[in-house]
């Protein structure tokens, strides 16, 4: 039996492993791959010392900052736990405590054609797809940070790039906004058209406009579904935590990172709770509580 399992490989869950190895916690660390979310950012500018830095870069100094240490590593998704003579996750592991911090997935639309045209026009990841629509005309829906970002990606790239918020204003950061972009306020896409590829959007109130790509930014579902019927959510699914030491409803089983109840989203929120997490789960072993 372990003494800690934690399962997540973004910056929360890589930040505990960091300290449990430290602490020499008999640790195993799951995780299906170390592709969070800040990979799909293609900068950074408020991490601390390390100013305009890719969010792929700084993806891969946490996990190669992780292997340095003599950490149990698995590559494998977590989709079972159970409270067995402590936690057992997968039928195969145990262990006495853990950290949750499996963190979050894109948002979709949910709109008719949406799923068809998933990497054919349609991404997730300006990252990932923005090279893919040169000389290309591209629609980004949600007029928060994260879709002007992915203006900033595409303009690199595309022919023409514009906005479509569903509600009737900008959320993003004066910083972040871009006045020559085009921007369609209380604008609504109700299905994704095309052959082959993506080749039109059409709107709730029956328009329509031609379109090479769609890159969809409307916020992130968190990954608490392997701990729905296992630890207490809240309406939006996020985990609940007490927040002094983000300990759940459940004894001994502590979340961190964008899968928790937080109010903000960020990089270096995301640390310092896994480091919360790793110092309370390390008391709860010695102490009990």
């Amino acid at each position: 039996m372990y003494d800690l399992i934690i399962i997540g490989g973004g910056p929360a869950g890589i930040t505990a492993g960091i300290y449990a190895a430290r602490k020499k916690i008999n640790t195993l660390f799951l995780t299906k791959d170390f592709l969070s979310q800040i990979t799909k950012t293609s900068e950074i500018d408020n991490w601390p010392g390390s100013p305009n830095m890719k969010g792929s870069d700084l993806a891969l100094s946490f996990e190669k900052h992780l292997r340095k240490f003599d950490i149990e590593i698995k590559s494998e998704e977590v989709e079972k736990i159970e409270k067995k003579d402590g936690f057992l996750v997968n039928g195969k592991y145990s262990s006495k405590a853990l950290i949750i911090a499996t963190g979050s997935h894109p948002r979709r639309l949910n709109v008719k054609g949406e799923s068809d045209f998933i990497s054919k026009g349609v991404s997730f990841c300006p990252l990932c797809d923005a090279p893919f629509f040169k000389d290309k005309t591209v629609c980004v829906v949600g007029a928060g940070n994260a879709g002007y970002e992915t203006v900033i990606d595409l303009k690199k790239y595309a022919k023409e790039v514009f906005l479509i918020e569903k509600s009737d204003k900008i959320i993003a950061d004066k910083v972040l906004i871009d006045k020559e972009i085009k921007t369609y306020l209380n604008t609504e896409i109700v299905e994704i058209k095309g052959k082959d590829m993506v080749q039109e959007i059409v709107f709730s109130n029956g328009k329509s406009m031609p379109v090479d790509g769609v890159f969809i930014q409307i916020g992130s579902i968190p990954n608490s579904k392997v701990v729905k019927d296992f630890v207490e959510l809240n309406e939006r699914g996020e985990i609940k935590t007490n927040r002094e030491t983000l300990e759940t409803s459940e004894k001994g089983v502590f979340a961190c990172g964008d899968v928790r109840d937080g109010g903000y989203k960020q990089v270096v929120l995301a640390t310092g709770e896994g480091c919360l997490a790793l110092l309370s789960a390390f008391n709860y072993l010695i102490h009990g509580n």
